[in-house]
């Protein structure tokens, strides 16, 4: 264990994605697509042969302890290894540029799930490749939050913490994981990695009992606990499990609205269980609110349906709609095949705006789920609630003890920072899709979807599916860059341009 940590990030993240590639290698070969288990193959091997000689080089190299170095090691593994995993992608698809593999594999890896191939054009074992990447991305997220991002109190957690962003420990680290970030990194490891693969094989299970095909349950397990939203039959509406296939995904989504359903080892705010959490009560809230606003409308625009079809359909209509609300709340992306339904019932023709703002909300602090995050969203919601007390009785003393209890005195207004930064990121990413021949509302769909990690809203959010593959090398490279941005989250670049990075 001492030698693996002595490995430096990026090599350990090459070296478990190249044992990786033997998974669609086997499939392709049980399959008796020759082609495909060749280019997994021999991509395994090649990639576990060069990883292992870079570790031989680094052999007896002093190891650097700087936390924002692990930083800067995420957001190189986010940029340089979708090209490794592009390259097994590329050669078994043949007919598609190695931009377009690399740019399917930051969409998988960063678990936005935006895809430039139709689900008829990819065979089994690439479909499990795209599937595997994002799972593998969604389980590096959970690691990097605990071990990378709260230390440096980033990705929500500066709201909470009493040190600037990306300037010191969260409470409740200890202070030798200050010292030697590598232990913390295997506690986080060894806590976390098994709780990932049992509740994937638990859902994966489960999926098969209502009726999936072991791999398209496999694939859909897997997507749902990294909130990708991939698929290899185009959406989870098309699986042979039906309405029993959605109601076990739609229990398993609630992972991503709060780490406190897997996990407490980043609870800075010692809350007291689950249902006390801010950021699980305000999703759950959401949820609910969405499709009753929905559902309400049916009545308030008076559409016109028979009597004996009114219980039937309002029940199918209220599920498609809290379906859909919770998986692009988490940033999945699923649509639940009672969603046009709910379209129906409640006459809203266009919900694509509905559904960029449930993902501009995002899941949970320290989950798989993208956006601004329901941690945030509560913060300003409180200071926004404790601004119209004062407004009402300018003289009394903070009668919303929750804020002061949650968070740090400067925390609503970091969160409102972060908010700002958030906005003024879209509106750059805009122009730069725009400049490029992008119309206005194509780019900002492609902005919001790359930005927030939820891809399927480059095909639900517009009239017409978004044709990513058509568009020009520059197009594809921006959304890229949106998707890594989306993942890491501005504030934390700007983090890693703290001196201190390269003084050490």
């Amino acid at each position: 264990m001492d030698r693996l940590l002595s490995i430096p990030l990026l090599l350990l993240f090459a070296g478990a994605a190249s044992i990786a590639m033997m998974g669609p290698a086997i499939l392709a070969l049980y399959v008796e697509d020759f082609h495909d288990a060749r280019s997994f193959l021999h991509s395994s091997l090649l990639g576990f042969l060069v990883t292992s000689l870079l570790v031989i080089t680094r052999t007896g190299l002093p190891n650097n302890r700087n936390d924002l170095r692990q930083l800067f090691a995420l957001l190189l593994a986010f940029i340089l290894l979708p090209a490794m995993l592009a390259v097994p992608f590329h050669q078994a698809v043949r007919n598609t540029s190695f931009l377009n593999a690399y740019v399917e594999m930051v969409s998988a890896l960063t678990t936005t799930g935006a895809t430039l191939f139709d689900p008829a054009r990819l065979s089994l074992a690439e479909h499990l490749w795209r599937a595997q990447v994002g799972w593998m991305g969604g389980l590096l997220m959970w690691i990097a939050a605990a071990a990378i991002l709260a230390p440096l109190t980033l990705g929500g957690f500066e709201v909470t913490a009493v040190s600037e962003p990306g300037q010191g420990t969260a409470p409740g680290a200890a202070h030798r994981d200050k010292a030697d970030p590598r232990q913390r990194l295997a506690r986080a490891v060894h806590a976390l990695v098994p709780t990932y693969i049992g509740l994937t094989l638990a859902l994966w299970l489960l999926l098969m009992v209502t009726g999936d095909t072991p791999f398209v349950a496999i694939c859909h397990a897997m997507s749902t606990m990294a909130t990708s939203g991939i698929s290899p039959i185009g959406g989870l509406e098309q699986a042979p499990s039906g309405f029993w296939g959605e109601a076990v995904v739609f229990c398993f989504l609630f992972f991503a609205l709060s780490r406190l359903t897997f996990s407490n080892d980043t609870s800075a705010a010692r809350r007291q269980g689950l249902l006390n959490d801010p950021e699980f009560r305000i999703g759950i809230s959401i949820v609910a609110a969405v499709p009753l606003i929905l559902f309400a409308r049916h009545w308030l625009a008076s559409f016109d349906i028979g009597t004996e079809e009114n219980v039937v359909l309002a029940l199918r209509a209220f599920w498609g709609a809290a379906f859909t609300t919770l998986s692009f709340l988490t940033t999945t992306g699923f649509e639940s095949a009672d969603w046009a339904q709910a379209q129906g019932w409640s006459g809203l023709n266009t919900p694509g705006l509905i559904l960029m703002g449930l993902a501009i909300i995002g899941g949970g602090v320290a989950t798989t789920a993208g956006g601004v995050k329901l941690l945030r969203v509560f913060i300003l919601y409180l200071n926004g609630k404790r601004e119209l007390e004062r407004l009402i009785h300018p003289n009394s003393v903070g009668r919303s003890g929750l804020l002061s209890r949650r968070t740090r005195r400067e925390g609503a207004f970091i969160a409102w920072v972060f908010f700002m930064i958030f906005a003024l990121t879209i509106a750059v990413m805009v122009l730069a899709f725009s400049v490029q021949g992008i119309a206005f509302e194509g780019a900002f769909v492609m902005t919001i979807a790359g930005l927030t990690n939820t891809g399927p809203l480059v095909a639900l959010a517009t009239e017409m599916p978004l044709p990513l593959a058509q568009y020009a090398p520059s197009v594809k490279v921006t959304l890229a860059a949106a998707m890594i941005l989306g993942r890491l989250e501005v504030l934390a670049i700007v983090v890693m341009l703290s001196p201190e990075l390269w003084r050490d």
